[in-house]
């Protein structure tokens, strides 16, 4: 499919609510693999949402495993259409850096497992616990879908932090 811009705050497309996708044909199928595209060419990206891309579609990719030291026990590339958070439970702060706001990591507070529900591009219903960072980052997608970005999670204007360097092309940061 195709590599697409990231979409950066101040967008408006980034502080809505993304509607529900429904049922899956060729357009929501190419925007998966859209996600999944853009996500894998973007260095250090683990993630994206649909809107990310523009799309006010609640949709994500999301892939841990490309990570320099992947945490054990993730699940690999992950597409999910109208997911839903489950479950959630335990508490962590740590540093979180966002393709939509490129120029700045934050620390944030977010649940250290979860249980997701929603739809494959295939059309089957998948059910997946996540722990540690990947837990962390199911939610940071979840939260693109409802309108929130890392900033609108810190505690205070001391959790935001310059970003130090950008990764490079092929490269990973955590």
């Amino acid at each position: 499919m195709a590599v697409r811009p990231v979409v950066n705050y101040p967008a408006r497309v980034l502080k809505g609510i993304a509607g529900p996708v429904g049922s899956l044909g060729g357009p929501e199928r190419a925007l998966a693999q859209d996600l999944v595209d853009t996500m894998y060419d973007s260095p250090g990206c683990v993630g994206l949402a649909a809107p990310q891309l523009g799309v006010a579609s609640r949709a994500f990719a999301l892939d841990v495993s490309v990570m320099k030291r992947p945490p054990d026990g993730h699940h690999g590339l992950v597409v999910l259409f109208d997911p839903e958070l489950v479950l959630a439970t335990g508490s962590e702060l740590a540093r979180e850096g966002c393709m939509s706001v490129p120029d700045y990591t934050c620390d944030v507070r977010r649940s250290t497992e979860v249980v997701i529900r929603g739809t494959t591009p295939d059309g089957h219903a998948r059910v997946l616990e996540a722990v540690g960072f990947e837990a962390r980052a199911i939610q940071h997608e979840l939260d693109h879908l409802d309108g929130l970005l890392v900033l609108d999670r810190v505690a205070s204007r001391q959790d935001v932090f310059p970003r130090k360097r950008r990764a490079k092309k092929g490269e990973h940061l955590r």
